[in-house]
């Protein structure tokens, strides 16, 4: 298990590694083994939030790139190929492997048109959502503006970042 006290005495290659698995924007990373130490859980996320919120759109992008579409593998994204991060997404839309062929189909027809509309995968926080919440969300999310998608799209980051570093401190190293 990672505690608080062993991301702050490890490497920095350990620390950037181990945030790699919960967000995989460079400038983040950066930001969050540079933070180092922190005293406490809620400091680490505090600080995480802080960082994630002050980075440029360019950042962002980034760490929605490493995210497979909905109902992909983790491995079609080309960036979560970390084993944990990999395990992490398919944990986080493990609901999606049991729908039905045609949910699938339109799942997959969603993700499209999000990517075409605002160039960047169709981004939520998956976990507990089931086929037909993640289409219906995609749906009402394509009616967005760019701008405000890109927001929406960050928020849901946080929230996955956030998810990610409590596994990463409750997991068994």
């Amino acid at each position: 298990m990672w505690t608080v006290d062993e991301i702050n005495e490890s490497s920095i290659f350990e620390a950037a590694h181990a945030f790699r698995a919960c967000n995989a924007s460079r400038s983040w990373i950066e930001r969050m083994v540079a933070g180092r130490p922190f005293d406490d859980r809620r400091e680490l996320y505090a600080e995480a939030e802080r960082a994630w919120w002050s980075l440029k759109e360019e950042d962002w992008l980034e760490a929605f790139a490493a995210h497979p579409r909905l109902g992909e593998s983790p491995a079609a994204a080309g960036g979560l190929d970390d084993e944990t991060s990999a395990r992490w997404s398919r944990q986080e839309q493990g609901q999606l492997a049991d729908s039905s062929p045609t949910a699938q189909k339109q799942l997959a027809a969603a993700n499209q048109a999000y990517e075409e509309r605002f160039g960047f995968v169709y981004l939520v926080d998956a976990t507990g959502k089931g086929v037909d919440e993640l289409l219906d969300l995609a749906l009402r999310r394509l009616g967005s503006s760019r701008e405000d998608e890109l927001k929406v799209a960050a928020a849901e980051q946080a929230k996955i970042t956030q998810r990610r570093l409590e596994k990463l401190l409750d997991q068994a190293r």
